[in-house]
């Protein structure tokens, strides 16, 4: 079979064979695929026009490492496991990402001379562009596609281009000093922008959800919040920390000579062609002003309820909650859990057009098209609970108060839920019990608690253990002894991510929720209007069919979903 007829059929060349031939044949022959299976996916390459290779990946008829494996065969070339082989800096810096990505191309190392790179597609120009672009003979190997876009991501890295803009701003602060001149707002060109800018870019590629720039003695250090855990990105001269924190200031219409009080702001900008909303949020510490910046990818499609994580009876159960014609449900958990999410993916839920859908949030993190939403805003007067307010005189179905913060939103949340209207909010609490407990501790009579919620939900986000890394381990006492603590069945063999290129040797991978689903039955009431405790709640709630968190973590790690660790780490109601 010659080498053009197989890439071809797999990349979507012209064809000039007859359908029996190309890659398809070739993977029957090797039993990847059944002849029924080759005839489906024929039938959707003639639909679709896409490659019969892609599409059998996608389909699930087709692991995308057994693809490449059986081309790799054919064309006599040697296939990389990019899980494994860490591309050399050196290597990486002959090829510029721009190209890179255009070709799904990785430089992996130096050969004497020469250059080894993976690719997807090795046909075609390719060898000949790479070695037009590094200026070496290349010798190619191959890995499948989606394992070369996350190199590339893992590997080009934007912060390397930080040192040239430091050192230029030293030079700048040396001549500033030399000549006393005042100081000036850094403009969009200065060096201090230029290392604001790449900070924003290279957590938007690391799916950094917040960046902390935070001062200290000697340094200013970086840190990005990836997967729920903080990591390091760069340290800084401590000489920059007041340049940057003005820069970013600008950027969020904030007062730049107040550096004593703390200051919310919003920039928005985009980011490869993503539209990107950032929060941020400075303080003074000891050592000078802190500065937070909480991204946001508006382009991320919503999760809809089946995507969070829910078992199937408890999304079921609050599927039902959520469409009561009046009433109150909560979601609760500490910053960072996933609240405002579960609550978008309620109302995409819920939302027809006999509704009317009106929110009041800080801020609005996602625009939907027939929602009626409300940017809360301090300084014009607008809080949360003027907001609630002038909602009730819009002829309301369904409210979503984007978080209680404080007992007069919570008492006109109430009376709303009272008087005829559905009411969705968030509430910073460390479980669906304690939630109930916080309302009557902010001074809400517990009849009107009672009276008002129809259901609390609890949650976390747990990190998902790389499924490309996951291998056996034996825990450590500390993790059996709270395994056996929380009645974990019996396990043959753990699982942990040992860490590799893909998930940067953490071992981790993404996140899934955790979920508590307390109803507020009539016994339920009974309780609250008692002032029962948090335990007696808890107890009821079991009783009646809640799986508590721990509960709930525990079954993720019976199914090799995390890690006893990162329960440890994550939950800390048991």
């Amino acid at each position: 079979m010659k080498r053009e007829s197989v890439m071809g059929r797999l990349r979507g060349a012209p064809e000039h064979d007859a359908p029996t031939e190309g890659v398809g044949p070739l993977l029957v022959g090797r039993r990847l695929i059944s002849d029924t299976q080759l005839q489906d996916g024929l039938a959707h390459e003639r639909a679709t026009g896409r490659p019969l290779g892609v599409l059998l990946v996608e389909l699930g008829m087709l692991d995308e490492r057994a693809l490449a494996e059986a081309v790799t065969a054919e064309l006599g070339l040697p296939l990389v496991d990019l899980r494994k082989a860490t591309p050399s800096v050196e290597a990486v810096g002959l090829l510029p990402e721009a190209v890179a990505r255009a070709l799904c191309a990785i430089p992996i190392k130096m050969l004497d001379g020469r250059v080894e790179v993976a690719v997807a597609d090795p046909m075609g120009d390719v060898p000949r562009r790479l070695e037009k672009e590094m200026g070496h003979s290349v010798e190619l190997v191959v890995a499948p596609e989606s394992d070369i876009r996350r190199a590339i991501d893992g590997n080009y890295r934007v912060l390397i281009a930080v040192d040239q803009h430091v050192a230029a701003f030293e030079r700048a602060e040396s001549g500033r000093r030399t000549s006393q001149r005042a100081a000036e707002a850094p403009s969009d060109a200065a060096p201090v922008s230029q290392v604001v800018q790449l900070l924003i870019t290279q957590g938007f590629h690391d799916r950094a959800s917040d960046i902390h720039i935070e001062p200290q003695d000697e340094r200013i250090r970086v840190r990005a919040r990836i997967d729920g855990a903080l990591h390091d990105m760069l340290s800084l001269p401590a000489a920059m920390g007041p340049a940057l924190v003005s820069r970013i200031k600008i950027m969020a219409n904030m007062n730049i000579v107040e550096r004593r009080r703390p200051q919310d702001g919003q920039i928005a900008t985009e980011i490869d062609g993503h539209a990107l909303d950032i929060r941020v949020a400075t303080t003074a510490t000891i050592w000078g002003e802190k500065a937070v910046l909480r991204l946001l990818d508006k382009t991320r499609p919503l999760y809809r309820m089946a995507d969070l994580g829910m078992p199937a009876d408890t999304n079921a159960t609050f599927s039902k909650l959520v469409r009561s014609p009046f009433g109150m449900v909560i979601c609760a958990g500490p910053t960072g859990s996933g609240k405002t999410t579960t609550l978008y993916a309620t109302l995409r839920e819920i939302n027809d057009s006999e509704r009317n859908i009106m929110t009041i949030e800080d801020p609005v993190e996602y625009v939907f098209p027939s929602i009626n939403q409300i940017q809360m805003n301090e300084q014009a007067g607008v809080t949360f609970a003027d907001g609630l307010k002038s909602i009730l005189r819009q002829d309301p179905d369904v409210i979503l108060v984007g978080e209680i913060r404080d007992v007069e939103t919570a008492r006109i949340a109430f009376q709303s839920a009272l008087t005829g209207h559905f009411v969705l909010s968030s509430l910073h609490a460390t479980d669906a019990p304690a939630a109930l407990h916080r309302f009557l501790d902010m001074g809400i009579e517990s009849f009107l608690v009672a009276s008002s919620i129809v259901g609390v939900v609890g949650q976390r986000l747990l990190r998902r253990m790389c499924t490309f890394c996951k291998e056996p381990y034996d825990p450590t006492d500390e993790e059996m002894a709270f395994y056996e603590e929380a009645e974990g069945p019996a396990k043959r063999k753990f699982w942990h991510g040992k860490g590799c290129n893909f998930c940067s040797d953490t071992g981790y991978q993404d996140r899934i929720g955790i979920f508590e689903l307390l109803q507020v039955t009539p016994e339920m009431k009974r309780l609250i209007v008692g002032w029962a405790t948090q335990e007696e709640l808890q107890r009821l709630a079991v009783q009646q069919g809640m799986r508590t968190l721990r509960e709930e973590a525990i079954s993720l790690v019976r199914q090799d979903v995390t890690t006893i660790s990162e329960v440890i780490r994550n939950l800390y109601t048991f």
